[in-house]
């Protein structure tokens, strides 16, 4: 049986590159570092988002899984990446549940920046 979300995982082509992009614009600090450089895990509230560089054997896609990272102040948030340039493939939506917007990262790998509402 399932129990839990043991991490989820973002393929990309140049850890680096990303590196910079989730730590530098997200804010992400590292957690872990392994697979002589090829994957770099983050805690986040509880959860681990690692990133891998396996060439062909796992390859980035707009067209594939997305990840929700939950804002504290999802206005503030969204402000503070267009400050830094980031293009938003949906900008903010005002939905019954919740509030959110979709980037993309440098493979193309879509991330929603994501509130919950109050109920």
């Amino acid at each position: 049986m399932i129990t839990e979300i043991a991490f989820t995982g973002i393929p990309v082509t140049d850890l680096k590159r990303a590196r910079d992009f989730y730590e530098r614009v997200l804010g992400f600090k590292t957690s872990m570092e392994s697979a002589h450089g090829m994957w770099v895990e983050y805690e986040i509230g509880g959860s681990t988002l690692g990133l891998g560089c396996y060439g062909d054997m796992w390859k980035p896609s707009e067209h594939g899984p997305c990840v929700a990272f939950e804002a504290d102040d999802f206005e503030a948030e969204i402000a503070r990446l267009k400050s830094l340039g980031v293009k938003f493939t949906m900008e903010p939506l005002d939905a019954p549940l919740c509030n959110f917007a979709m980037i993309s990262d440098p493979d193309g790998n879509r991330i929603l920046i994501h509130k919950r509402k109050a109920k």
